[in-house]
């Protein structure tokens, strides 16, 4: 199995999604144990001297002037972890919440956080049992990181608050008493330290970052069987045309378009048609889907930052030096995950453009509505108004949390992200959008039976076969959301992906751009 090292290794997400899924094994090094124990050293200096210091030897937030007794320092973080788990709403998902370990741990164990080696092993310890802290999904404003949440999540630290464990959901001190290990009493600013950060959105940001990468490699999938399916030109794929303009995620969808439809018999049937241009919604593919992933990439390459940062305050260096700044702010994420919101919404926008012209009958060969036999058929006249539904609710769900801001703790925290706002909507989104283009894969072979035994190129055409396995032609009315439910699951699956890469390497086929590795996460 492969190790990541705690404090040391650059997280990415693909890296923080093994970890939450025990893919890969993380590990604190000697050099890493050593500045935690340096760093929970000073705090605990300071916090037997007289100079106050914030979060370490005062109160919090407003509360800030107050300074507390050394006697006192302990309960101060058990108190703050309890009054500050106020979260509303059902749990995240278990790997959101595994995540959001991952991250702190990372976080922690880079040693400017004055937490205790013991209770960072405890974190840790807690992702390799798969102990997973029951955290309710809303109630963070995203300005002293994500406060409620990760209260919540540490709470079992403390013997407090429920836990699931093993499909089971029990009070976390139970399960201590189970497995045979005490509460911890937390250290001086311990406390502040598990609850200052950004691991809720950042957590959500991965699973937006592995999610969106796959939704976006799905659309040049389907917006390829509609170009064959609707006899689209390949001219405005051209890589000298692109180089006109190169924005690099355009230049990606192009290329990719170009090697999905390479040798495809179906767009060699009509080199010659009188048609002189396509509508945008397949003509400007790589103008419109580029966008999409060259906004996906700004959030990755953000977001790589965030999750490899020490998002803590204050923020610890030595007992002489600490920081009271504002580390903890989800702006610089925020921004980013409404922006791929937008760009995720926008995918699903096109689709629905390309699945409604599908249906009117206006390609050669190709019947209106999909299907020979109309009036007494409706065929696939009506999943587009889902599409439909799914793409105006999106529109509704792209105004930018971001944009928000009221301020809390009497006026200390005056200005906050809601970037968890933006977090939870982003996939929300992509969710809607998934469904979106399993809907158009139907369209799309149905549009290509149009054109048998004229086929697709060798990529394409191993697709168009898996969808046929699973999914029959519609010829006559039938029921249609198993089907829907069906294409829709080999979206979100991401099997079709597979598929690709495989007949790719069997047939030599090229599949991956210049650029695939660059927006890699």
């Amino acid at each position: 199995m492969k190790t990541f090292r705690y404090g040391e290794g650059q997280l990415t997400a693909s890296i923080a999604l093994g970890l939450a899924r025990k893919e890969i094994q993380g590990v604190l090094t000697p050099t890493t144990i050593q500045k935690v124990q340096q760093s929970a050293a000073a705090v605990a200096e300071i916090a037997a001297g007289e100079r106050i210091v914030y979060g370490i030897n005062t109160g919090f937030g407003p509360l800030c002037t107050s300074k507390i007794s050394a006697a006192d320092t302990r309960l101060l973080q058990d108190n703050l972890l309890k009054s500050h788990a106020v979260g509303v709403g059902g749990p995240v998902e278990d790997e959101i919440a595994l995540l959001m370990l991952v991250l702190k741990g990372h976080a922690l164990a880079q040693g400017y956080s004055g937490i205790r080696l013991e209770t960072l092993e405890r974190i840790l310890w807690m992702i390799t049992e798969g102990i997973v802290p029951i955290v309710p999904i809303q109630g963070s404003v995203g300005a002293s990181g994500d406060l409620a949440p990760l209260s919540h999540l540490f709470l079992p630290l403390i013997g407090e608050g429920k836990v699931r464990y093993r499909g089971e959901v029990l009070p976390a001190k139970n399960l201590l008493e189970k497995l045979g290990k005490s509460p911890l009493t937390l250290g001086p600013k311990e406390g502040l330290a598990l609850i200052n950060g950004t691991q809720f959105m950042a957590a959500h940001g991965v699973k937006v970052v592995e999610r969106l990468h796959r939704l976006l490699s799905h659309a040049n999938i389907t917006g390829a069987m509609m170009i064959e399916g609707l006899l689209g030109s390949v001219a405005p794929f051209s890589e000298n045309l692109h180089q006109l303009r190169p924005h690099v995620g355009n230049l990606h969808v192009a290329q990719t378009i170009r090697q999905l439809l390479k040798d495809s018999e179906i767009v060699a049937s009509h080199a010659n048609c009188s048609r002189v241009q396509d509508p945008y919604s397949l003509r400007c593919i790589p103008q419109v889907h580029g966008a999409s992933w060259s906004t996906y990439l700004h959030l990755k390459q953000t977001l790589e930052i965030e999750i490899n940062s020490v998002t803590d305050n204050p923020i610890v260096f030595d007992a002489d030096h600490t920081i009271s700044g504002g580390n903890f702010h989800g702006q610089p994420i925020a921004l980013p995950l409404d922006f791929a919101t937008l760009a995720a919404s926008e995918i699903g926008n096109i689709s629905d453009r390309r699945i409604y012209l599908s249906i009117e009958g206006d390609t050669p060969g190709v019947p209106k509505l999909l299907v020979k036999e109309t009036g007494l058929n409706s065929g696939w006249m009506i999943p587009q108004y889902t599409t439909a539904a799914l793409a105006s609710e999106n529109k509704g769900l792209c105004f930018p949390a971001s944009a928000d801001s009221i301020p809390t703790s009497l006026g200390q925290e005056d200005h906050v992200s809601m970037g968890s706002i933006s977090a939870r909507k982003a996939l929300r989104v992509i969710d809607n959008v998934e469904k979106i283009l399993g809907i158009e894969l139907l369209y799309a072979a149905q549009a290509m039976d149009f054109h048998a035994p004229v086929r697709s190129g060798k990529i394409l055409d191993s697709i168009y076969r898996k969808i046929r396995e699973v999914i029959p032609p519609l010829e006559k009315d039938r029921i249609l959301y198993e089907d829907m439910e069906t294409a829709i699951n080999l979206v979100k699956g991401g099997s079709l992906l597979a598929l690709a890469q495989q007949v790719a390497q069997e047939t030599g086929t090229i599949y991956q751009t210049e650029w695939s590795s660059l927006f890699d996460y």
